[in-house]
């Protein structure tokens, strides 16, 4: 069977398609070609190995749906094994017609995906193979839960593997300790580069070299998949948990929106309690114009709540307020980057787990190196920002201890103005400092 399957990859990956360790652990830069190897290798396990069935996991269970179903099919199609295999979208779930192989989907994001995860179960043979897609995602206390799910005595020949891929972040994150600084012979660590991946396009070289000249330190992590320095970040103040969605729990909410297309457009829920701050909830995008981020924003995101944006594109906040949201623009000027940071930096920020997008960014958003002294200057590296920026837009009101009016917008109607004055009205005045 094995002698019939076109499979197309990278000679960096042959240690990985040898391997029979229980973990493998795959670190690399963006566009090397590691999710694409790992769905293909995968797709060939379930063809050619009977009684094998494959887990892909990523924090939240609906991106694998863009993610590691996206891959897995894309292999199917690229080896032309389109009727050896049924699959569905929603739910996601892939079938090996041949043996009954399947491929399922899962995600650790709150306590009833962890419990839904543990009764997972296959009609043919076992679990035996795990596809945890950026892996950095996850907490360590996720990946305990998973390992545990993967026991029991297996027909002679069979073992059970692992496999962890992501771009690292900061040489702090866990899967650095307990995979790269304490040897086992339980685990294989494999590295990998866009360089070495000889189907990456002429454009992405030259995108990595753009990127090699604005942010050194970032290309380092980004572009040669190495671990990134613990100086030099600027938020250190914050953690990944379960963070309450109930709006009445917190002092106050906000919003902050960063505008983008071809780079992320970014906006945060955000609660204050007690002076510490909260990301309650992240809409994320790429390459969709605002028409379309509304409608992904109806019902995720409040329109009740003052929501601050980018003051550079008074169109997009006009057609945000006429959607029905409360949308003004966030003041900038000199010094105002800075004063954003000082002042969220002297808060704990507790981020919920679903904000991966923003935990991402958190791990990498690092001081600007003077090219000549090697110091750290006053300035963020403008790169991968986006959720940053939406972070320092949405806690303007509370930067300026409640002296700030927001200014209604010119085109909501009377009935709205009435509204929001009864609520301004019956609203507890309260500081943040």
């Amino acid at each position: 069977m094995s002698n019939v399957i076109k499979v197309s990859s990278n000679a960096v990956f042959k240690p990985v398609h040898k391997s029979k360790h229980r973990y493998v652990v795959m670190k690399g830069s963006a566009g090397s070609g590691k999710s694409v190897d790992t769905a293909q290798q995968y797709i060939v396990r379930l063809v050619s190995e009977p009684g094998r069935n494959l887990l892909c996991v990523r924090k939240i269970e609906q991106a694998n749906e863009r993610s590691t179903f996206a891959e897995l099919i894309g292999a199917i199609n690229r080896m032309g094994l389109g009727d050896m295999f049924s699959s569905t979208v929603r739910p996601p779930g892939i079938v090996c017609k041949t043996n009954g192989n399947r491929a399922l989907f899962a995600g650790v994001n709150d306590t009833s995906q962890r419990e839904k995860m543990k009764s997972i179960n296959v009609a043919r043979g076992k679990l035996t193979d795990c596809w945890i897609e950026e892996a950095t995602e996850i907490l360590q206390s996720d990946f305990e839960i998973i390992d545990d799910r993967f026991r029991g005595v297996l027909p002679e020949g069979q073992f059970y593997q692992l496999k962890l891929t992501f771009n690292p972040v900061s040489a702090s994150h866990w899967i650095k300790r307990v995979f790269f600084d304490t040897p086992s012979d339980d685990v294989l660590t494999h590295h990998s580069t866009y360089l070495d991946n000889r189907f990456i396009d002429e454009a992405f070289h030259r995108r990595m070299e753009r990127r090699r000249l604005l942010d050194p330190e970032g290309y380092r992590i980004y572009g040669l998949g190495e671990w990134g320095e613990t100086s030099g970040l600027i938020f250190t103040n914050w953690e990944a948990a379960e963070v309450s969605q109930v709006i009445g729990d917190y002092d106050d909410v906000a919003i902050g929106q960063d505008f983008g297309f071809n780079h992320a457009n970014a906006i945060l829920l955000l609660g204050i309690k007690d002076s510490q701050l909260y990301v309650l909830r992240e809409l994320y995008v790429t390459e969709k114009d605002t028409n379309e981020i509304i409608k992904l924003a109806d019902g995720h995101i409040p329109q009740n709540v003052v929501m601050f944006c980018d003051a550079a594109e008074p169109d997009r906040i006009l057609m945000w307020n006429r959607a029905g949201y409360r949308a003004v623009s966030c003041e900038k000027g000199s010094g105002c980057v800075k004063a954003q940071i000082d002042w969220i930096k002297q808060r704990r920020i507790t981020v919920d787990v679903s904000c991966t997008n923003t935990i991402a960014e958190l791990q990498q958003y690092r001081w600007q190196k003077d090219r000549i002294t090697g110091l750290y200057i006053d300035e963020p590296v403008n790169f991968n920002d986006d959720a940053m920026a939406a972070l320092r837009y949405g806690v303007q009101n509370w930067r300026r201890r409640g002296e700030v009016t927001v200014k209604e917008p010119e085109n909501i109607t009377l009935i709205q103005r009435d509204r929001m004055s009864i609520e301004k009205k019956s609203r507890k005045k309260r500081r943040f400092w």
